[in-house]
């Protein structure tokens, strides 16, 4: 089974879209200066008069241009926050008898906790993605400015991922790390 990426075909959707738009404006403006498509007589000026136009095409135009700024903006955000999606997933082996389920987020919570608590991670967030027959696991880490992100990286990869295939009977458990660096530094012991 494969998993909907709804954000990419949308955006591949939209791109298609506007490609297309363009597309079309381009071939309009290149027919009509070569005169196989006339939109005005030959001496009609476009803009009637020297004028300016009315006071609210201004307001108009200016609140069209936010909003499409804002929808702009809103997307670019989106594009950032890429979170693979997570399932429930399904223990059973013969369906008449019952069955069990299990939230990814509820199974993937004392992961994050245990890696949270190790020496120089300030912060971790952590998403079991796909489903039972292909798990992956995100994880986002916010590492502290001196913190040692190779025997982080290490202690995750010799500790918490082993312990979690464990947990979740798994042979194979794909996964990504992410690393981010907090302004905060770990607190300094004082000696006595």
């Amino acid at each position: 089974m494969t998993s909907l990426n709804r954000p990419a075909r949308l955006n591949r959707a939209l791109l298609a879209l506007v490609g297309l738009v363009l597309l079309a404006a381009g071939g309009f403006a290149v027919a009509t200066h070569f005169g196989a498509v006339r939109v005005l007589a030959p001496d009609s000026p476009l803009v009637p008069g020297t004028a300016t136009p009315p006071t609210w095409t201004l307001y108009v135009t200016a609140a069209v241009a936010v909003v499409l700024g804002l929808l702009l903006l809103r997307w670019l955000l989106a594009q950032l926050a890429r979170k693979p999606k997570s399932h429930t997933w399904r223990f059973e082996s013969d369906p008449h008898t019952g069955r069990t389920e299990l939230a990814a987020s509820t199974a993937i919570q004392p992961f994050t906790a245990e890696v949270a608590t190790y020496p120089g991670v300030h912060a971790a967030h952590a998403t079991l993605a796909g489903t039972r027959e292909n798990p992956a696991v995100a994880l986002v880490l916010s590492a502290e400015q001196d913190g040692d992100v190779a025997a982080i990286r290490d202690r995750i990869e010799t500790e918490a991922l082993p312990r979690l295939r464990t947990a979740l009977d798994l042979d194979a458990l794909p996964s990504t790390v992410e690393f981010r660096f907090s302004t905060s530094v770990a607190p300094m012991a004082c000696p006595r």
